[in-house]
């Protein structure tokens, strides 16, 4: 049996951020190679994520991340399933890289692409692989969305100081001199926080799934199970259009001004900054 020395122990822990006894019996059982040491450690990630694969990931962290220029904006949220371990500086740790490893991916969305991508020649679902297997706990990317600005505009983004819950959204302008002033920057700012703070269905009744609208027919109907159709009709639509009223972003009031509509506030900012401007699209990601 190869004699492990406390310095090779010591650069597998360095390399791969696990425990010493871990990193120990890992050369051991390469016979002092660290290379080996290395995947059967990440064997260990597998093996334990294999083991653990019908646990709940309830709760984690959501990141958010924008390019030097600007123009890409990533949102995501890295799972576990403890609030102890999300809390912890090696999971805040992985969930900073998984903001980086998301605004290197090429796709819109969908978590198995970060999982693919690679950083410096490494990838992602290895460093998912290297946390588990150091606590042993299932973790997972739990959702990931990218905004890109490809004409004048800006991208507005907030995560909650609690890291559970954080949004972005995509501005349009009329031109560039609207897109950097002051007013839009700000309004981005609260746009994010507000759809942080009420949770819209979507940007107006046409972002609503059909299936959401016809439940909410069915329900307001059977409430007035008794009165003339007619009547029904009336108080259906009208209870309909106090639902999208409270439920599409552009039409809900404004959080830090309830006597304004959401597209009232962008709209007077936009005009103060000498243009037009309108919201594009939005994505709001929560855990725990």
């Amino acid at each position: 049996m190869a004699e492990i020395s406390s310095v090779d122990v010591a650069k597998l822990r360095k390399m791969s951020g696990q425990g010493m006894m871990d990193c120990k019996a890992a050369l051991a059982e390469s016979k002092g190679d660290m290379e080996k040491a290395m995947e059967i450690l990440r064997k260990k990630g597998l093996a334990t994520l294999a083991k653990r694969a019908e646990r709940e990931t309830s709760e984690g962290i959501v990141v958010s991340k924008k390019s030097p220029d600007g123009k890409q904006v990533i949102l995501a949220s890295l799972c576990c399933e403890t609030d102890f371990v999300s809390r912890g500086d090696d999971f805040k740790a992985a969930a900073e890289k998984l903001a980086d490893y998301a605004l290197a991916c090429n796709a819109d969305e969908g978590a198995e692409n970060i999982l693919k991508t690679s950083i410096n020649g490494k990838a992602y679902n290895d460093v998912v692989t290297e946390i588990v297997s150091k606590i042993g706990e299932k973790i997972l990317v739990g959702d990931y969305a990218k905004l890109r600005l490809t004409g004048a505009g800006l991208i507005g983004s907030y995560v909650h100081f609690n890291q559970k819950v954080g949004s972005i959204l995509l501005i349009e302008a009329s031109d560039d001199k609207t897109a950097g002033s002051d007013e839009l920057k700000q309004v981005a700012l609260d746009m994010a926080m507000h759809i942080t703070a009420t949770k819209p269905l979507g940007l107006d009744k046409s972002g609503i799934d059909a299936k959401t609208i016809e439940s909410e027919k069915a329900i307001y109907a059977d409430q007035m199970k008794g009165k003339p159709a007619n009547i029904i009709d009336k108080i259906v639509d009208g209870k309909l259009q106090k639902f999208f009223a409270e439920n599409c972003l552009l039409q809900q009031q404004f959080v830090k001004d309830n006597t304004k509509t959401v597209s009232a506030v962008l709209e007077e900012s936009a005009k103060k900054a000498g243009g037009k401007a309108s919201i594009k699209k939005f994505v709001r990601f929560s855990v725990g």
